[in-house]
C-alpha cells in the first residue's frame, strides 16, 4: 500500500453481504492523488459491491472508507470528491449531450457561466465538443460511455470512479476511452477503474489489486505482481555472426540469469529486460556481432490470476 499520507483514498477491512451471499470480504486498498488503481476480476467478483461502497452509495458491513481523509459512509463532503461513472449509461436520450451535461451539472449546484463552462470543458476531455447539439439517441455506444465520463467530471472530483467503462464498445471507442483515462491520471486525479479486460489493466493501471470471490488475492505494479510468480523476461536476439560469442558476451551483462543458442537466434532469461537491453547491445556490439532483430516477452497478469485464483479470467 501506498504510504498514509500520500493516499487520498484508503479502504480497510471492506466486508458486504447481501443476505447469505458475501459479495465483498476484507478488501483494502490505497489509492493516491493522480494514481490510477485498477480492480481486476471476472464478473461477480465484487468489483461493483467495492467500489459502490467507496463512492458511499452502499455502507460497509464492516471496514472503512476515507476520501480526503473524510468518511465516505458519513460525510457527504467526502462523496462530493468523487465523480461516479457506472456501467450503465446514465444519460437521457432524448436531450443533447449538452443538455445531459446542463441537467446534470445543476444537480451538482453549478450555474452561471461556471457550469457553462465546466460542460464545454468536459464535452472537450472527451472529444465530443463537435457533437455537442446532437441528441443522445444518435450517439454510438463508444460515444454514450465518453458522455457517461463526462457527466462524471463536471464537478472537477479528486476521485474518478469508473465501473466497466468500456464493455460492449467497438475497438476504436475502447481506445479513445483509455486514452482519456491515461490523460486524466496525467493531470493529478486519482482514478479507480474495474475491469474484467487483462490488456486495459496492463495498459492504463499504476496498481492493480486482483479480485475474486470478493476477496482481493494480491496488488502492486505489473512488475510486482509478476515478480511473485517467480518467473522472468525472455529475450530473443536475432544476429549476424558467431551467435555462441553472442551468448557468452551476454552472459557476462549484469542480470543476465541465462543465455543460450537454438533455432538460429539467442534466448536469454532476465529479471528485468527492458531494462538490461542496452547493456546487451553494447555487448553484442563489442563481440562483434550484429544484432538484427530483438524480441522480448514479458510475463503478463493472466498468468498472475491464474497463479493466485487457479482459474482463468472469466467474463
Amino acid at each position: 500500500m501506498n504510504d498514509a499520507r500520500d493516499a487520498l483514498v484508503r479502504c480497510t477491512g471492506l466486508a458486504k453481504a447481501f443476505g447469505e451471499r458475501v459479495a465483498v470480504d476484507g478488501v483494502s486498498f490505497d489509492i493516491a492523488a493522480g494514481e490510477i488503481y485498477g480492480l481486476l476480476g471476472p464478473n461477480g467478483a465484487g468489483k461493483t459491491t467495492t467500489i459502490k461502497m467507496v463512492c458511499g452509495l452502499l455502507h460497509p458491513d464492516r471496514g472503512t472508507v476515507t476520501v480526503g481523509g473524510r468518511s465516505a459512509a458519513d460525510d457527504l463532503s467526502a462523496r462530493s470528491l468523487v465523480g461516479y461513472v457506472p456501467q450503465d449509461v446514465a444519460l437521457y436520450p432524448d436531450l443533447t449531450a449538452r443538455e445531459n451535461l446542463l441537467f446534470l451539472g445543476r444537480l451538482y449546484r453549478l450555474k452561471g457561466s461556471v457550469l457553462d463552462e465546466r460542460v464545454a470543458e468536459a464535452l472537450e476531455l472527451t472529444d465530443l465538443g463537435e457533437r455537442a447539439a446532437d441528441r443522445v439517441d444518435s450517439f454510438s455506444g463508444g460515444m454514450k460511455r465518453r458522455l457517461n465520463i463526462a457527466a462524471g467530471l463536471l464537478h472537477h472530483p479528486a476521485l474518478l470512479v469508473l465501473d466497466e467503462p468500456t464493455v460492449g464498445v467497438d475497438p476504436q471507442s475502447r481506445h479513445a476511452i483509455l486514452e482519456r483515462v491515461q490523460a486524466l491520471g496525467r493531470t493529478g486525479m486519482a482514478v479507480l477503474y474495474t475491469t474484467h479486460y487483462m490488456e486495459e489493466a496492463e495498459r492504463i493501471c499504476d496498481r492493480v489489486g486482483i479480485i475474486d470471490h470478493g476477496r482481493l488475492a494480491a496488488e502492486g505494479t505489473r512488475r510486482e505482481l509478476v515478480a511473485q510468480l517467480g518467473e522472468r523476461d525472455r529475450i530473443e536476439l536475432g544476429a549476424i555472426g558467431d551467435l555462441e560469442r553472442l551468448a557468452a558476451a551476454c552472459r557476462a551483462v549484469p542480470g543476465i540469469d541465462e543465455a543460450a543458442t537454438a533455432d538460429h537466434a539467442v534466448h536469454l532469461l532476465t529479471a528485468e529486460g527492458r531494462r538490461i537491453l542496452p547493456a546487451v547491445l553494447e555487448a553484442a556490439d563489442h563481440a562483434g556481432v550484429a544484432v538484427n532483430s530483438v524480441d522480448v516477452v514479458e510475463p503478463d497478469l493472466e498468468a498472475v490470476f491464474l497463479h493466485l485464483t487457479g482459474t482463468a479470467l472469466r467474463e
